[in-house]
């Protein structure tokens, strides 16, 4: 054991929670399913009580139809209960059928399919569900459309197929989006999160959970505050940062226990025992599992059921049980396999591995992680597969093969330092110090509302007063200038609030928020989106102090500002240290893309020119980064109290991977963008285009938003560089963009002489 110990002295170095890849394995699955009609309830019955009752008395019309679709939700699927589910939406499907009722026969197929999934029927689940999608497609419901593109995202996540879940979930988000349904964004947003968080990429999970709980706080949501909270304590656990992850999973139980919301609490208990186990406290770890099983055993959930014995085995393991451990993990290993559950089954195969080494049975312990590396892979469960390596490198260290050992632990690593990197890890705080930063001005604003609103209370008291004293001419007087120096301070007060709403908004979405109280989003066909990213945010945040580090920063994104305001940009926002804005909205511009792409090259050359400054003074620097691309938005006010104008859409993404897909001091722009720019040239001061160039959206000519052009586009391979009358381009040709595959990209600069 000494020599052993000594041969993995190096190799067991970032192995934190235990020697062995012992892997929590609670799943976290929020279904979701629309229900509708609403259903008188007798005092002291149950809602599917109540529903039994009115199915009993209903006539065949397409209320029963509903009727039958709630219950095989509710009395069926949600409760565990998946044969009653089919029953029940078998009949409604039947009954729908023969009504030519469209919206109740699209429920029975995806209550079909909810049950299916829970079954481990992935072929059977994603037919109910796309035939589901068919029906509300040819109806025009673009709501319930998005439900079932997140129900085929959660078959594809169900069997480990992470990229396909994730196409599904964000087609689900846009629908969302585009409809205005702020909750199901929310949703959407936690189920993107979570499937980024099986994959191993932390900064898009906590991205996409926090952009969810904003949407859920300001809607006073308590369900998705909990889920978010939940799948938050997720991220920060394996990031190892445990108070976090306990304090936000606290926060998850206190809204789960107020409202009694018996799945939610076995989930919470769940997570509770994954950061108490990774903190070492196992009795306490064993109660929140037992607590979450006999929860899940009750609505007979199979999934969380063999969650729960995995857990319950991983604290049997770690308190030196192994026959307990084993006989739990085998309990959660049948039912995985029952159910087909592929992420389930890498971890089980991962625990009872690191079983069968501390029983002394390498060779065994080796094929368990074999198989379950190989399953890891094939649905891309990063974590997993890093710590199935960290497994099998110990096994072959027991049996002495030293060289499979190290290319085991090689593989260790290169997993590792995809999953905690430097970059990960600004992200991450970055990401966090924005959301608070929000929170903290909020809570301002809404303080200085409460003093406005004790001074506008008191200014009336103060009237009631002197209005009582009007009898004689001095007190006339005297209320007369009270009166008219009020009036010049409301009017000053109402200019300031003016200035300020058209600080935060468009001037015709201010006007449109005044006038009606709200203000709807709108599609915008064609805007160009930029976003900017500097290099070197993390070494200035070593090396200045806070106050200097937000002095730069305000210096940087104030010239910005300016930069933006001069070519009629519309600022969207500043996520820590990024910068997003955009041209061709609200109101439409002929010259939107030409007219980014100037600012960007200034905003490039203000970045240079302060680094040349810093350099000469021996002083930390940033660099930049600015990414451009073309194509639809939805654009809109986001929140209720806290306005904020802001765009959604796929070009907002595509946006993003152009600058992350750019390189330091270049303006990188997509194949949409250069088709708009590159025959631009001034006339009169005004932007034309030459050459019988076209200013046609790019999607027209059937050159979509990430996709590829066809080769006639291009003469063979492209020329190392592009002339214009305003630009010089310099073909990148097809680079990989992260979610988007590949696509080609430019990068851009003033040309030396424009006519």
């Amino acid at each position: 054991m000494q020599q052993k110990n000594q041969c993995l002295q190096g190799l067991n170095s970032m192995i934190h929670i235990t020697s062995r890849p012992f892997l929590v394995s609670a799943l976290l699955t929020l279904l979701t399913l629309g229900s509708s009609g609403v259903h008188a309830q007798r005092p002291g019955a149950s809602p599917v009580d109540s529903l039994r009752s009115v199915l009993r008395s209903a006539k065949e019309d397409t209320n029963k139809v509903i009727i039958l679709n709630m219950l095989s939700e509710q009395a069926g699927w949600r409760a565990g209960r998946h044969d009653s589910a089919i029953v029940f939406a078998g009949q409604a499907e039947e009954l729908a059928e023969r009504l030519r009722f469209h919206k109740g026969l699209a429920q029975a197929h995806s209550n079909k399919g909810m049950a299916y999934y829970q079954l481990g029927r992935s072929e059977d689940a994603m037919s109910e569900h796309r035939t589901a999608f068919e029906i509300r497609e040819r109806i025009g419901d673009k709501a319930k459309m998005g439900l079932s593109y997140g129900n085929m995202g959660h078959v594809y996540k169900g069997i480990g197929d992470h990229e396909q879940a994730l196409r599904y979930y964000k087609l689900a988000l846009e629908l969302a989006e585009t409809t205005g349904e702020l909750s199901a964004a929310a949703n959407w947003l936690n189920h993107i999160g979570s499937t980024y968080l099986a994959q191993g990429d932390f900064p898009q999970a906590l991205a996409n959970n926090l952009e969810a709980l904003r949407i859920q706080e300001a809607q006073g949501d308590s369900t998705g505050m909990s889920y978010s909270f939940n799948n938050i304590a997720s991220i920060h656990l394996r990031q190892r940062s445990y108070d976090d992850a306990l304090s936000y999973s606290h926060k998850a139980l206190d809204l789960m226990v107020r409202m009694g919301d018996g799945r939610g609490l076995a989930n919470t208990h769940n997570k509770l025992g994954n950061i108490l186990a990774a903190m070492g406290r196992y009795d306490e770890a064993r109660k929140n599992y037992e607590a979450a099983l006999a929860i899940y055993a009750a609505m007979d959930d199979l999934k969380m059921i063999a969650a729960s014995h995995g857990n319950i085995g991983v604290v049997y393991y770690q308190e030196e049980n192994l026959q307990e451990a084993l006989k739990s993990q085998t309990l959660a290993l049948d039912i995985f396999e029952r159910i087909n559950d592929q992420q389930g089954l890498a971890n089980t195969y991962a625990n009872i591995g690191s079983i069968h080494l501390d029983m002394g049975k390498p060779a065994v312990a080796a094929k368990w992680y074999s198989d379950g590396l190989a399953m890891a892979e094939k649905i891309g469960s990063h974590y997993s597969a890093m710590q199935l390596c960290q497994g099998m490198m110990d096994a072959y260290v027991e049996m002495g093969d030293y060289r499979s050992a190290l290319e085991s632990h090689r593989r260790h690593i290169a997993y590792r330092d995809s999953l905690y990197n430097e970059d990960n890890t600004r992200k991450l705080t970055k990401l966090e110090m924005q959301y608070n930063f929000d929170r903290k001005e909020a809570a301002a604003q809404a303080e200085q509302e409460k003093k406005d609103a004790l001074a506008l209370q008191e200014l009336r008291r103060q009237k009631l007063l002197r209005n009582g004293f009007i009898g004689g001419s001095m007190f006339l007087a005297l209320f007369a200038g009270v009166f008219l120096k009020q009036r010049n301070r409301i009017g000053r007060e109402k200019q300031r609030s003016e200035e300020l709403l058209l600080n935060i908004l468009p001037e015709e979405v201010a006007e449109e928020l005044k006038a009606k109280g709200e203000a709807e989003a709108r599609q915008i066909d064609q805007a160009t989106v930029l976003f900017t990213d500097f290099k070197g945010f993390t070494a200035l945040s070593e090396s200045l102090s806070p106050k200097e580090l937000v002095r730069d920063l305000h210096e940087c994104f104030s010239a910005f500002d300016r930069i933006c305001e001069r070519y009629g940009l519309e600022k969207i926002k500043t996520i820590g240290d990024a910068y997003m804005a955009a041209g061709g909205l609200p109101t439409p511009s002929s010259t939107h893309a030409t007219d980014v792409i100037q600012a960007a090259l200034e905003m490039r050359d203000f970045i240079a020119e302060g680094k040349a400054r810093k350099v000469a003074a021996g002083a930390a620097f940033f660099e930049i980064r600015i990414g451009v691309h073309t194509g639809p938005v939805v654009a809109g006010i986001v929140g209720v109290k806290k306005f904020q104008y802001d765009i959604w859409g796929d070009t907002v993404n595509t946006a993003s991977r152009m600058e992350s897909s750019g390189e330091v001091g270049q303006v990188n722009i997509s194949e949409a963008t250069y088709r708009l720019v590159k025959d631009v040239k001034k006339v009169n001061g005004e932007w034309s285009i030459v050459n019988g160039g076209s200013t046609h959206s790019p999607t027209s000519s059937g050159y979509a938003s990430g996709h590829h052009s066809p080769a006639s586009a291009f003469s063979h391979s492209p020329t190392p560089i592009h002339h214009s009358p305003a630009f010089i381009f310099t073909p990148r040709g097809m680079i990989q963009a992260k979610g988007k595959g590949e696509m080609r990209m430019f990068f851009v600069d003033r040309a030396t002489a424009q006519a």
